[in-house]
């Protein structure tokens, strides 16, 4: 049967770059979404209110899907609401798109907050040992992603496909306004330091400048989601994803700062979070804008100040295990400094950042 995608989010950094990978490997991609952001033009746009069932009804009405790939969220102002928002956008997509009996398979990314609780009980509850295993279960607290695999798995009992459950840690890739996106982030702060002549200080905790760490590449990750959506040893299962090597920061950030050709200041033990340091920030980027003739001059659509403080200032350490992708057959890797210098490079051939 010829693989036929829905993508929830396709402009976003999961979503894009997982449109791009499955365009490259021979199938018909549409992406659902607001309309706000730009996709790929080999995507067929379908617009909607992914919290209006009766819209999504719509938009969806006559098409037909082999595989859907949730890789979009709704941020809302409690963990309350996050449930009752991002648990709705899935059961309105399934519902809309599982009795028509074609799909046999969909996926959701969600994160290590599974492991280390929401936004609101952040790390502050028994986090599970590292490496996080999948083995590892739920945390005894409210959390959407919990929500949005409970109405996955509901959905696909109900219309009897198959479904895989994906945990990237902190991901690196391209996409503008994007909300949670530390690559661009840095890149964008390691720019202005340059500029304006600020020093690059770490942000973060002294757990996370000398804590072995890990990330998760849009790109991997993208190959990630193709490969569980067409294997049978993944079928109905939850992984991790990660890069496949660590780090420290302490290693790392000199290498960022080298890039730039700026240098690293050594952390001096003190938590110095960039959203408190970067409220004067826009029209300073609004300036090298104009003067590089970039791209994105609205600082706002191009750094996550609070999400990357909320990585970097974590107070212990996050390490994530692949074994179970490994003995199910995906045995991919990815450099997380060349990830970064990857999309360091392509920031600049696009002007989003000064050459």
């Amino acid at each position: 049967m010829e693989k036929r995608a829905l993508i929830i989010g396709a402009s976003g950094i999961v979503g894009s770059n997982l449109a791009d990978q499955l365009l490259s490997t021979g199938w018909t991609v549409s992406g659902l979404s607001r309309g706000r952001t730009a996709m790929s033009p080999a995507v067929e746009p379908i617009v909607a209110d992914l919290t209006s069932a009766a819209s999504v009804s719509e938009a969806l009405a006559g098409k037909h899907f082999s595989h859907v790939f949730f890789t979009a969220w709704s941020r809302q102002a409690t963990e309350k609401d996050n449930i009752r928002v991002n648990g709705a956008m899935v059961r309105h997509v399934l519902d809309a798109v599982g009795p028509s009996g074609i799909v046999s398979h969909a996926a959701l990314v969600t994160g290590l907050k599974h492991y280390l609780g929401p936004f609101e009980a952040y790390a502050t509850g028994g986090v599970p040992i590292t490496p996080f295993r999948e083995e590892q279960g739920r945390q005894p607290v409210e959390n959407f992603y919990y929500e949005q695999e409970d109405r996955l798995f509901e959905a696909a009992q109900r219309y009897d496909f198959g479904w895989s459950v994906h945990r990237p840690h902190t991901i690196i890739g391209f996409a503008i306004g994007n909300a949670m996106n530390m690559g661009v982030t840095l890149a964008v702060y390691a720019t202005l330091c340059k500029q304006t002549g600020q020093p690059f200080v770490f942000p973060g905790s002294a757990a996370q400048w000398n804590s072995l760490t890990d990330m998760t590449d849009a790109r991997l990750l993208a190959r990630h989601l193709e490969w569980a959506a067409t294997s049978g040893n993944a079928r109905n299962e939850d992984f991790n994803v990660v890069n496949g090597d660590v780090f420290r920061w302490k290693w790392l950030w000199p290498q960022i700062a080298a890039y730039f050709g700026i240098e690293a200041v050594p952390f001096d033990g003190e938590v110095r979070p960039l959203e408190a340091r970067m409220q004067n920030a826009a029209q300073a980027w609004s300036d090298i804008a104009a003067r590089f003739d970039l791209k994105e001059a609205d600082l706002s659509k191009l750094a996550s100040w609070w999400h990357t403080d909320a990585d970097l200032g974590r107070p212990m350490e996050v390490l994530t295990d692949m074994t179970k992708s490994r003995k199910a057959g995906f045995l991919d890797y990815q450099s997380t400094p060349d990830a970064f210098l990857a999309l360091f490079d392509r920031l600049k051939a696009e002007w989003i950042i000064p050459r």
